[in-house]
């Protein structure tokens, strides 16, 4: 056992080494960056954000903000659970901090993901609910059954379980959204945390 479980961490190694050195990465690289994603082959539970913030890319703890408090909140799940990576895995569109745009920072690169998450997804067979963070998961998991924005997937989350949960982006900058849309905390939050207590306690 213990030397198959010595090459599925040998395995995840080289898939960090190669993002790290490949071409595409070598501005983060020159900054000292090193690509934010918690993956095993253990974890049940997958979460697909948007891209790190600085403040998570600097300190190399992902959600390390507070739109990860109210993540946790809503997943209600402690921190020692969010960051065991043996339970939770955290997969963003993109490992690197993108850089700071007009109003706020910028989308994940559109290739990263198609090009890393099928690699170390393959190599995580216990994923059992996949949690995809926001817009940009959301398009690129759900493919055709997306809806067309955010509100109207989060909406049908039913739709998409057991294996997805769409769910809104919990960053401070999202209250006029709450604001419009109360059933979100009302509804869909108690549903989402239920999920995950279901998958953790198996």
């Amino acid at each position: 056992m213990g030397a198959i479980v010595g090459r599925i961490m040998t395995r995840f190694k080289n898939i960090e080494r190669q993002i790290i050195n490949h071409p595409s990465n070598r501005w983060a690289k020159d900054l000292g960056y090193k690509p934010l994603y918690r993956a095993s082959s253990t974890a049940p539970i997958a979460i697909i954000g948007q891209a790190p913030g600085i403040k998570a890319q600097e300190s190399m703890v992902p959600w390390n903000d507070a739109s990860g408090r109210t993540l946790r909140e809503w997943l209600n799940v402690g921190v020692d659970e969010f960051y065991d990576e043996s339970m939770v895995a955290i997969l963003p569109m993109d490992f690197y901090y993108p850089g700071k745009g007009k109003s706020g920072d910028l989308p994940p690169r559109k290739d990263f993901a198609s090009m890393w998450h099928p690699r170390l997804l393959a190599m995580m067979p216990q994923v059992e609910l996949t949690i995809l963070v926001g817009g940009y998961a959301q398009k690129y998991y759900l493919g055709d059954s997306f809806k067309g924005n955010l509100t109207k997937t989060v909406l049908a989350f039913e739709e998409y379980l057991p294996s997805y949960f769409p769910i809104v982006h919990p960053s401070p900058l999202n209250f006029r959204w709450h604001k419009n849309n109360p059933w979100f905390k009302d509804r869909i939050v108690p549903r989402l945390s239920q999920a995950v207590s279901g998958v953790i306690s198996n």
